[in-house]
């Protein structure tokens, strides 16, 4: 199994990197709180890795912190919780605030994630209860990297998307973003800002 990975950073989206290791490029799923906090292409960087094996394929997911990586963890052994769901629990939620979510029973702060409705999240709280105080630390603090992409807002677009939201929605959102944004908005801050929209409903 893969535990961690170092190497340089070769490619970067808001779902996924690619990390160069000596020659060898692997591409690693990974949440948004990990993309906000990633360095500029072309330079170190090291992921925590949760290797995920299918009879199809070997799926790799990365994250700054062990927290994370241990959040993602405990939530794909919950039933009917798979690694793109874990992503888009730890994309709309940071750690302390899935700890407190699941410490207070709070059921309506985990059915706000895409994908998750009030059964689900309820399972959530009553399976993690027991473990999610073993997570220590919180979600890595972003950098000022720029993103390298072309069309920030139709990448914004597509990140927020994969992560369940509706895609009217998240237009809708980030039209309201771009309205009271300079035109140089980068995508980070699109993403940001767009899902602060979307998680207030």
């Amino acid at each position: 199994m893969i535990a961690n990975l170092t190497g340089i950073l070769a490619a970067k989206d808001p779902s996924r990197v690619v990390i160069d290791v000596n020659g060898v490029g692997y591409e690693v799923f990974i949440p948004l709180s990990t993309y906000f906090a990633l360095p500029n292409l072309q330079e170190p960087l090291t992921l925590h890795v949760f290797t995920h094996l299918r009879d199809d394929a070997i799926q790799l997911f990365g994250f700054l912190t062990p927290a994370e990586k241990m959040a993602f963890t405990l939530l794909t052994k919950i039933s009917g919780v798979g690694g793109k769901l874990a992503l888009s629990v730890l994309s709309a939620l940071k750690i302390n605030d899935l700890r407190a979510a699941v410490l207070a029973g709070d059921v309506d702060k985990l059915a706000s994630v895409p994908g998750i409705g009030k059964k689900s999240a309820g399972r959530i709280a009553l399976e993690l209860k027991d473990t999610i105080a073993c997570l220590g630390g919180d979600t890595p603090e972003a950098t000022d990297a720029p993103a390298s992409v072309d069309a920030p807002m139709d990448d914004a677009l597509s990140a927020l998307v994969n992560l369940g939201y509706r895609h009217r929605d998240v237009k809708n959102a980030l039209d309201q973003v771009s309205r009271t944004s300079p035109a140089s908005t980068s995508l980070d801050e699109l993403i940001r800002e767009g899902l602060k929209l979307l998680s207030k409903g």
